[in-house]
């Protein structure tokens, strides 16, 4: 599970396109800004974004969230995830998108000891 934490156009849906297009995605990735999640499939996986910054009061997304999660075969990117704090798994990725320029950004990766496997460092 990835927690993308930015400003409003800070690069979170830019970010999400090239994990999709990484995953062997062809469709069309667009923010869920309106629409709360969208679904994209590549290869064996499929990738759902999650974007609930206009959601007042989680209810049935809560739910909803909670059975991606448990799903092995999905990867799970949430965008202003404060509102299901409560859901996410302690283990998560947060990525943190600070826009330094027009078109540069800098990526913090914030995470538990327990993912540090997932981080590429040079020997």
């Amino acid at each position: 599970m990835i927690e993308l934490i930015s400003d409003l156009g800070g690069g979170k849906t830019s970010f999400v396109r090239g994990l999709a297009q990484g995953m062997g995605s062809d469709d069309s990735v667009h923010s869920p800004s309106f629409t709360l999640s969208n679904e994209y499939v590549g290869g064996k996986l499929t990738l759902h974004h999650l974007d609930f910054y206009r959601l007042q009061e989680p209810g049935i997304m809560r739910e909803e969230l909670a059975e991606m999660l448990c799903d092995l075969k999905a990867v799970v990117v949430v965008e202003w995830a404060d509102i299901v704090e409560n859901v996410l798994p302690i283990n998560r990725l947060r990525i943190r998108i600070k826009a330094t320029g027009d078109t540069s950004r800098e990526f913090t990766l914030i995470y538990p000891e327990s993912l540090d496997y997932l981080i590429y460092k040079e020997t």
